[in-house]
C-alpha cells in the first residue's frame, strides 16, 4: 500500500500546506482501491493534483473538527453537480444521484454535522423557493466508526481506536493483506487506545501540535516528546510528525520526539510518500 500526505497543517490551512488530509492506495486484482484519510480545510483542492476524486473508493474521518472533515462538503458539491456525474446518455437527473454512493466513514453524527456545515437558509433571497434541504445522503453512504470495530475497503482493514481529544476521536491503524500496518493518530494526547493503534506499525502518523513548555493543556494533542513516547512505547518502526500547526516550530517539535524514540523520523510535508 501506498500513503501519500495531502494536507499536514494543523488545526487550520497553512501557507504551505491544507489541514489533515492523507491518501492511501493499494491494489488487488488489478483493481486499485483508493481511501482519503480525513479531508480538512482545503483538502479538497490539493488532492486533485494526486488524484481525481471520482476515482475515490471511502473516506474516513477520524473526527468531526473542520480541519479534518470540512472539504467533504465539497466533495458533496463535486459529486452532485458536476455534469458529467448527473448528464449522460439517456440518464438524466438534477443531481449526481444516479452515482453510487460513496462511503463516508466517522464517529456517530458525522452525516448532522456535515449537513449543518454545507446547508444555508435562503434569507431573503428573491428565489428563496428554489431553496432545499441538505441531504447528502444523495452521495454518501454514512457509517459509524466504533471503538475496537474493524471493516474493510479492498485489500485494507482500518481498526478504529478511541483516543483522547474534546471530541469523539479515532486513531485507525491500517493493515493491508501482506500484513503491512500503518497508524495514523488523528487528534490525540497521549493515552493507551494511542499506544494499541500503533503496536508495531511500519509507518506511525503521529499528531505532535503542542510544544513542552509552551503548551500545558493535556487531553487534546500531543508534543513532540509525547508522540515520541508513544512510538516508543508502541515499538513503531517509523515516525511521521504531522498536524504541526503554522505558529510552531516543526524542528522544535522533531528534537522534542528524538529525545524519546530511537527510531527514524520525518516531518510530513505535501506530496511526501511511504510504500510498503
Amino acid at each position: 500500500m501506498r500513503l501519500t500526505a495531502i494536507g499536514t497543517s494543523g488545526s487550520f490551512a497553512g501557507p504551505a500546506s491544507a489541514a489533515s488530509c492523507y491518501l492511501l492506495e493499494a491494489a488487488v486484482d488489478h483493481r486499485e482501491y483508493r481511501v482519503v484519510i480525513d479531508l480538512g480545510s482545503g483538502a479538497l483542492g490539493a488532492l486533485q493534483n494526486y488524484v481525481d476524486p471520482s476515482s475515490l473508493d471511502a473516506v474516513v474521518l477520524s473526527h468531526l473538527h473542520p480541519d479534518h472533515c470540512l472539504d467533504v462538503t465539497g466533495l458533496y458539491v463535486y459529486r452532485s453537480y458536476d455534469p458529467k456525474y448527473f448528464n449522460c446518455g439517456d440518464a438524466h437527473t438534477d443531481t449526481g444521484a444516479i452515482r453510487a454512493s460513496l462511503p463516508v466513514w466517522g464517529p456517530a453524527g458525522t452525516h448532522e454535522r456535515l449537513a449543518a456545515a454545507y446547508h444555508t437558509e435562503p434569507g431573503l433571497s428573491p428565489v428563496a423557493g428554489q431553496s432545499h434541504p441538505t441531504d447528502l445522503s444523495t452521495v454518501f453512504a454514512f457509517h459509524d466508526l466504533t471503538p475496537g470495530a474493524s471493516f474493510t475497503i479492498g485489500p485494507l482493514t482500518i481498526t478504529a481506536f478511541l483516543v483522547e481529544h474534546p471530541v469523539e476521536a479515532y486513531a485507525l491503524r491500517i493493515e493491508d493483506q501482506a500484513g503491512h500496518v500503518i497508524t495514523y493518530s488523528g487528534d490525540s494526547d497521549e493515552c493507551d487506545g494511542l499506544v494499541e493503534a500503533a503496536r508495531v506499525a511500519d509507518v506511525f502518523v503521529c499528531e505532535a501540535a503542542f510544544q513542552e513548555d509552551r503548551d500545558a493543556a493535556r487531553g487534546i494533542h500531543l508534543t513532540g516528546l509525547r508522540a515520541g513516547r508513544v512510538a516508543d512505547a508502541a515499538g513503531a518502526k517509523n515516525l511521521v510528525l504531522t498536524h504541526i500547526p503554522p505558529w510552531t516550530d516543526a524542528c522544535m517539535v522533531r528534537a522534542e520526539a528524538a529525545a524519546e524514540f530511537s527510531g527514524p523520523i520525518e516531518l510530513a510535508r505535501p506530496g511526501n510518500t511511504w510504500q510498503l
